[in-house]
């Protein structure tokens, strides 16, 4: 699987670059599933529901390459490379779990997935299958201030992720700071790079009324106007966790 992932990447033929893909895996009957409906969403799935049978979960991060990350820095307006980047790689990721699940199916193992983005509830844009946080589960990294997953390479790509009838050795989730405004305080660079002020640090960073009525959705539909990407970046890429966990 890992192979099969690397490959994707390395051979897309997508105009956006990217790094080196991050895999990790974890138990379907890990106890820590069940603090997604705690701390996430109450009808968040469980493996199980997703794949009867599931026994392991497989979560993936794909990095933008640097010069992606760095064109989003400059000015208020989103990159138009960024936006790009945003349609180009949840396309890959819903071919790779695609490109995998038929690899699987031939050695006789059953897999289920969720599509890479747009998957989530209308009302308050909160997925029932949220791959960041399966990635989280999978040991890839830690949530920063701005409530995305900084792994070692950074928080300036997308997860993907699915589930399968075999067991897996889990990776380690790794008692390890990455945020650095989390460590120490010495960082809000993702709080004051908000266009519109959506992100605060009350309530450990979650962006300030996420739902479409709030000020964040508003802003991706704009930039959904002229780029076709309902995307914004700016949190994502102002920061020192942009390119690697600190």
């Amino acid at each position: 699987m890992i192979s099969t992932i690397e490959g994707a990447v390395e051979s897309s033929p997508d105009e956006t670059t990217y790094r080196k893909p991050l895999v990790g895996f974890a138990r379907s009957q890990d106890p820590i599933w069940k603090r997604l409906r705690l701390e996430v969403e109450p009808t968040h799935l469980m493996p199980e529901e997703l794949l009867p049978g599931a026994k392991s979960a497989v979560a993936f991060f794909i990095p933008f390459s640097k010069e992606i990350v760095r064109a989003n820095r400059e000015g208020e307006a989103m990159a138009p490379s960024w936006g790009k980047g945003y349609i180009e790689l949840n396309n890959l990721i819903n071919s790779i779990t695609a490109e995998v699940a038929e690899k699987l199916k031939a050695l006789g193992v059953n897999s289920a997935a969720q599509p890479s983005t747009h998957n989530w509830n209308s009302e308050t844009l909160v997925s029932r299958w949220s791959h960041r946080s399966i990635a989280y589960i999978c040991g890839l990294g830690s949530f920063g201030l701005n409530r995305l997953l900084i792994t070692d390479s950074g928080c300036a790509g997308r997860c993907g992720s699915f589930v399968i009838d075999a067991e897996l050795e889990p990776t380690p989730r790794e008692n390890k700071e990455r945020c650095l405004y989390l460590r120490d305080g010495s960082c809000k660079i993702c709080v004051n790079s908000c266009p519109v002020g959506a992100l605060t640090i009350e309530g450990e960073g979650r962006c300030a009324d996420i739902d479409k009525h709030g000020k964040c959705y508003p802003r991706l539909l704009s930039n959904e106007e002229w780029s076709g990407a309902d995307a914004c970046g700016k949190c994502i890429c102002s920061g020192p966790c942009a390119l690697k966990g600190a």
